[in-house]
């Protein structure tokens, strides 16, 4: 794994973290304990801020990005993203807001400034628009992402279930590299 900084700004790792060999971190990135980054990750914080909430893991593939401020930009565009959080594969956040106990599906798109709020399931392969807001409690899906239905109280338990069944399987191969 590449930890690497950029202007003077050094990713900042919290406890009990798994960092795959084969992931980059750059610049001002901050992980919360007991997050897992998963295999060819880019979590990419050069020109604004990225953080990453404690039990959230980003899986194989996913691209993290952030805008800088610019002639079309008045500010910069963080990326923050809450606590037991699940990023499924190859998906791209860029510069946006996920709440706490989402799911972003497989292959999903998060734009600029959108705003997931805690308890969101996104679809595989959504497309989440730049400055679109997608209110607690529901599943999204489609380009553009659409509510779809109100998440069950089964899937509302699924996505808590999915961030600790992944803080057990980091811890596993935590275990496993020592």
């Amino acid at each position: 794994m590449a930890l690497r900084s950029f202007k003077t700004k050094q990713p900042q790792i919290g406890e009990r973290v798994y960092l795959d060999d084969s992931a980059v971190i750059i610049g001002d990135v901050t992980l919360g304990n007991d997050v897992s980054i998963w295999p060819t990750v880019v979590i990419r914080g050069d020109v604004a801020s990225i953080e990453i909430g404690k039990a959230t893991n980003i899986q194989d593939g996913t691209v993290l990005h952030v805008s800088h401020k610019g002639k079309y930009t008045p500010k910069n565009a963080p990326l923050k993203i809450g606590k037991g959080v699940t990023v499924g594969h190859r998906a791209v956040v860029h510069a946006c807001t996920v709440g706490d106990y989402c799911l972003v599906g497989i292959g999903a798109i998060i734009m600029d400034n959108a705003v997931l709020e805690d308890y969101v399931m996104l679809g595989a392969g959504a497309l989440v628009p730049a400055g679109k807001v997608l209110e607690s409690g529901y599943l999204y899906m489609g380009a553009p992402a659409k509510q779809a239905r109100a998440l069950t109280e089964q899937e509302k338990e699924f996505l808590e279930y999915s961030a600790s069944h992944y803080v057990i399987l980091k811890d596993e191969y935590l275990l496993e590299a020592n």
